[in-house]
Parts: structure tokens; C-alpha cells; sequence
């Protein structure tokens, strides 16, 4: 298999009830333009499950479904390459302090980011997505997300 490199540009920062995102010094000016788009995708390495046990995983148990799935069909940490991804909504830029803080992410603190992408509606939305029955009484968007109840769907 083909071996691939990555490097973190930055690190996710969590305090005081911000999520901070702090770019390394080469990649700061990367920010430039940035506070044009309203959201971000930010990818991110799941450090905590970069270990040979959490990379073989294929077939896992879910939080949502007593059914077990391919890790692929599946927003899990533990999966052969620990890259996560989180739409986020933009509060604000310092691109001298290569700073960008986002609204929400689902990582932990100290977390590696790998990347940052603009949200692009007609490259990121799609308008009548297909999901397994269990997602049918899930939010529709980010923005529902926020008021929903997640413990009336998860099995812990």
C-alpha cells in the first residue's frame, strides 16, 4: 500500500467555552479570505485512537443501532486512518494570530488539525440525501442540531 504523509497545520484549543483553532506559523496566512465563507470544514486527526488496535478496526458497534456496520458507513474515531471532518460555523479571524474560532467541533482538546476548507453549498450541501432508517428522525441541517435532543437516539 502506498504510504502518505500528513502534518498538522494547527492544533484544536478548548477554553472558556470556545473552540479555538491556532494555525502552526508556516500556514497562517492560509487564513487569508477565510472570513468570507460563514463555515468551515475542519479536518482533524482523532490522536486519542491513532494507536494499531483503533487502525484495524472494520466492523464496529455503534452508538445509534444495536447493528454492527463497516467502520466506512460510520462517523467513528476508530477506523484505519483517524481523520475526522467538522462543519463548524466561523465567529472569528486573526490571521496575524493564524487564530480561527469556530462555534462547535466534536474534538478533543490538543486535537491535530490537518486542514481547513470553506463550506460551499453547491460543493458540500446536497438537498435530498438518502440515509438508513435509523437517521430518518435526525435534524436535517447543522442549525437543528443545536436544540435536538442526541440522548433519544444513542444506546449508552
Amino acid at each position: 500500500m502506498q504510504e502518505i504523509n500528513l502534518h498538522a497545520i494547527g492544533i484544536i484549543t478548548l477554553m472558556d467555552d470556545k473552540v479555538n483553532v491556532i494555525l502552526h506559523p508556516p500556514y497562517r496566512n492560509g487564513l487569508k479570505g477565510i472570513e468570507g465563507h460563514s463555515h468551515v470544514n475542519l479536518l482533524w486527526w482523532c490522536d486519542g485512537c491513532d494507536d494499531k488496535s483503533s487502525r484495524q478496526t472494520i466492523i464496529t458497534s455503534t452508538p445509534y443501532t444495536e447493528d454492527e456496520m463497516g467502520v466506512f458507513a460510520t462517523r467513528s474515531p476508530q477506523r484505519p486512518n483517524p481523520i475526522a471532518i467538522t462543519t463548524t460555523e466561523v465567529l472569528h479571524v486573526d490571521l496575524n494570530a493564524g487564530l480561527l474560532i469556530v462555534s462547535w467541533i466534536d474534538a478533543e482538546n490538543g486535537s491535530p488539525v490537518i486542514d481547513i476548507k470553506p463550506y460551499i453549498p453547491s460543493l458540500d450541501r446536497v438537498e435530498n440525501p438518502i440515509t438508513p432508517e435509523y437517521l430518518s428522525n435526525w435534524p436535517s441541517s447543522l442549525e437543528k442540531s443545536a436544540d435536538f435532543d442526541w440522548s433519544s437516539v444513542f444506546n449508552y
